[in-house]
């Protein structure tokens, strides 16, 4: 399966009174793909809000993703969780429903060990068909996959990548060891151009909903040798890619993607509780931001 080198990891729409809006779904999803060249889409995972939309909605955003997108991009559907028999569950439904894949964090609070977060990784894919990413980021879950359990995993037939929000040398050593045809994904916007000098594959990302067709350029430009023309729209990106994290202080995500999107006539709404929007001081760096782009 190809999931492409431009993955986003989609919002989800809310409506004034925080339930999905379906209608603005299905122009967030056309916008992606049409105008912001994303070449696969992840939903329900974290910048989708995954933590605090129920089953019985991933699931249907599952299937209106799928019945959306067509044949125009991949749908990975986020199934993982720190319950080994609720992500086994989650993704047999979404295996059901027609998605292309799925993404399956580490487990989180609950602290496994590499053993127990392989055996957690080798039950799921042992029950599906799908494709497989794996979703490295200790910022989050506390865990962290190590290089030595990546690579055992790696050997797993239906396990083809790993999304890494770890360190740049992390990302190099999987891409010198892992098996031909395992594809090392950045989680982190800042690091797709690092990512791929050092022979990763591509990006899951958050910027992609405002600047993704230039993202696109940016490593189009470097995979055909333009080097200094990649490093100029990642040196012009930069900016966008930790404004939208920093703003100016740490705001968890999506909080500060979902207004940039409101200010560019996205009604994709507010976060659900815990997280909440921006205060007066982030709305005001977050327009200056977005009028840079």
């Amino acid at each position: 399966m190809e999931f492409g080198r431009l993955i986003t990891a989609m919002v989800t729409p809310f409506d004034d009174q925080g339930r999905i809006n379906w209608d603005e779904t299905g122009r967030l999803i056309d916008y992606l793909i049409e105008e912001q060249k994303s070449d696969s889409l992840v939903i329900a995972g974290t910048t989708g809000e995954s933590p605090t939309l129920s089953d019985d909605e991933k699931l249907e955003l599952f299937r209106f993703a799928v019945d959306k997108a067509g044949e125009r991009c991949k749908i990975i559907a986020g199934t993982g969780s720190n319950n080994t028999s609720h992500s086994i569950h989650l993704t047999q439904e979404a295996e059901k429903l027609g998605v292309d894949g799925v993404l399956l964090v580490v487990p989180y609070y609950n602290k496994p060990s590499q053993e127990g977060m392989f055996r957690h990784f080798e039950a799921i894919a042992n029950s599906t068909q799908l494709p497989i990413i794996l979703y490295n980021v200790p910022s989050r879950t506390i865990a962290s996959l190590s290089v030595k359990t990546t690579l055992r995993l790696a050997e797993i037939p239906n396990i083809m990548g790993t999304k890494e929000c770890a360190s740049l040398e992390q990302i190099t050593l999987l891409v010198s060891s892992s098996p031909a045809g395992f594809k090392v994904y950045s989680g982190d916007d800042s690091s797709a151009l690092p990512t791929l000098a050092v022979g990763g594959y591509g990006i899951v990302s958050v910027a992609s909903h405002i600047v993704g067709s230039t993202m696109k350029n940016m490593m189009d430009s470097y995979l055909e040798g333009d080097v200094r023309t990649a490093a100029s729209l990642h040196q012009q990106l930069f900016p966008i890619f930790k404004g939208l994290f920093e703003c100016p202080d740490p705001l968890p995500n999506p909080s500060a993607v979902k207004y940039a999107l409101q200010l560019l006539g996205h009604d994709v709404g507010g976060v659900r509780l815990p997280l909440v929007g921006p205060n007066e001081d982030e709305v005001t760096f977050i327009k200056n931001l977005i009028t840079s782009v």
